[in-house]
């Protein structure tokens, strides 16, 4: 598929983005700053991985690049989940147990994927796919570790009553990490059912303009809509289930966040 863009095209999108602006700042939403931000970060982002992808996905390129690109998008990925965790300090994921929930169903994504021979083992193929099942991932899991902040800073008062009534911490936290885990995956569900009503996913189309088989192209997305579903409930509930479990002292208490908070109606530094 040819395409002809040129930056007046790219111009030419930025007439929505214009108008959420002008939205934003009429119903005085305050996200005038977050979507010019969000849009100039896209837009550097976009430039330098397109400029370092030409040299990685060309016809020529030895695996090991993707691979290694892959690695980069893993380690950034959880950087990120981590840095939006802050938050939860002390009882903040460790990066180890935040990798792992990244990297495992990843893996076991990509030998579905590439061992079964749904897509030929190339740059072109393993970078997107990898891209496509982190990019799904990444959002549902920092939507996740926000609202489990959320929750054990608004019902603290009925985790430490149950602490104290004899319950252990897993079962204390259990209705805050379902709540939690729920809230994160709800989206991903209602995705995945309005999938081909709806929404036309990418995988597929790209296939078809590509000149793929319909039926192929939709066998090809099924795959990858269910590994996606996996892979994204798989690392939300790491995550979550490996903070709840840092959240409760030796002496089953619940531990504070070394952020301010405010008790009583005045504000306390805790740690």
């Amino acid at each position: 598929m040819d395409l002809d863009l040129t930056w007046i095209n790219v111009a030419a999108s930025l007439t929505l983005v214009v108008a959420v602006v002008a939205l934003s700042m009429w119903l005085r939403l305050g996200l005038t700053r977050g979507v010019v931000i969000a849009a100039a970060r896209a837009a550097v982002q976009l430039l330098a991985v397109g400029s370092v992808l030409i040299v990685v996905l060309r016809p020529t390129a030895p695996l090991v690049w993707s691979w290694l690109w892959v690695g980069a998008m893993v380690v950034l990925a959880t950087g990120v989940v981590r840095r939006r965790a802050r938050r939860l300090a002390p009882f903040q994921p460790p990066i180890p147990l935040v990798a792992a929930a990244i990297l495992v169903p990843l893996a076991v994504c990509l030998a579905v994927t590439f061992g079964m021979g749904v897509f030929d083992l190339t740059p072109t193929a393993l970078v997107p796919v990898s891209g496509i099942l982190l990019g799904n991932s990444l959002p549902a899991t920092v939507a996740a570790a926000s609202r489990f902040e959320e929750l054990l800073s608004d019902e603290r008062g009925q985790i430490e009553a149950m602490l104290a009534l004899g319950f252990e911490g897993p079962a204390a936290l259990r209705p805050q990490v379902r709540t939690a885990i729920r809230t994160a995956l709800i989206p991903q569900i209602e995705r995945t059912s309005v999938v081909g009503l709806v929404a036309l996913p990418g995988a597929m189309t790209g296939m078809i303009l590509a000149g793929a088989d319909p039926l192929d192209a939709v066998a090809a997305q099924m795959i990858v809509m269910f590994l996606l579903l996996g892979a994204v409930a798989i690392t939300v509930a790491f995550v979550v289930v490996g903070t709840a479990s840092r959240s409760i002292t030796s002496d089953q208490r619940l531990a504070r966040p070394l952020h301010s908070v405010v008790e009583g109606g005045r504000a306390v530094t805790d740690g």
